[in-house]
């Protein structure tokens, strides 16, 4: 059961009222688009940033729960959606009781017209237990602090040789 009504307000805008609001993009590159959106839906790159994963499922589903470890915190989700289209793959979670927060999270890649790839992170979120309120600011600035690290992880994991 998940711990917030919106499931699934990460595919759509605007996102819901009431949470803060987390928007993250960066460009990843070109010719990457495969090895990004697979490193996203088998949580590679959740692993790289060196958070520790917990799933009985090697790729991402609507359905499959996961737990997302830090340090002495555990995240308990569940995916929420999937996309694996040509241009756009990825996936939401949803928290489920025992996390430290309320709302879902989204990691898409998505490839444009000219042919860059942009890395994105959309959430919705608000604390829902005790450490998480007294955390405040800080909290805020771990999650932005780790959408930049999945954001590093992916350009590691997709950086295309040098060729001279």
């Amino acid at each position: 059961m998940f711990t917030y009504a919106e499931v699934g307000a990460t595919l759509r805008e605007p996102l819901p009222v009431g949470y803060r609001h987390l928007r993250y993009r960066t460009p990843l590159g070109r010719d990457v688009f495969d090895c990004a959106a697979e490193a996203i839906l088998t949580f590679r790159m959740h692993r790289r940033t060196g958070a520790q994963i917990r799933t009985a499922a090697d790729r991402a589903a609507p359905g499959v729960r996961l737990t997302v470890g830090a340090g002495p915190l555990r995240a308990p989700c569940e995916v929420v959606w999937t996309a694996e289209e040509p241009n756009r793959a990825g996936f939401g979670y949803g928290t489920l009781p025992g996390h430290q927060a309320r709302g879902e999270e989204a990691f898409l890649v998505e490839r444009d017209a000219d042919g860059q790839v942009w890395f994105s992170v959309t959430a919705f979120s608000l604390p829902a237990r005790p450490l998480m309120r007294l955390g405040g600011p800080a909290a805020v600035l771990a999650q932005h602090l780790y959408a930049r690290a999945c954001g590093r992880a992916l350009r590691k994991l997709c950086a295309l040789p040098a060729y001279g």
